[in-house]
């Protein structure tokens, strides 16, 4: 089992809270619906919002066997199926944490 860095890239870079609109906010609040599960089943080991000064994005820690599971997992993201926000998938080729 491999890690993955699982990078959500919003549609703007204030985007996050004060700077949704009701339908994106909608979006967001399913998308973090769908991580809640991925977390709960031991898929993701975290996730949530960076604020980076250069723009906010989100960030998950997913653990699977190949990048195309994790492709597989974005596909079925609601921010990504719903074209809010895209995203990038960068492999963690040693993970030190716990189990």
């Amino acid at each position: 089992m491999s890690h993955f860095v699982y990078k959500l890239v919003p549609p703007r870079p204030t985007f996050g809270p004060g700077d949704m609109s009701d339908d994106e906010a909608a979006v967001m609040g399913r998308h973090s619906a769908y991580w809640s599960k991925l977390l709960a089943d031991g898929t993701a080991v975290i996730f949530g919002p960076v604020v980076d000064p250069a723009g906010n994005w989100g960030l998950g820690v997913v653990r699977a066997d190949s990048e195309d599971e994790v492709r597989a997992i974005s596909a079925a993201d609601p921010a990504v199926t719903s074209g809010l926000a895209r995203v990038e998938i960068l492999p963690m080729p040693v993970g030190i944490g716990r189990d």
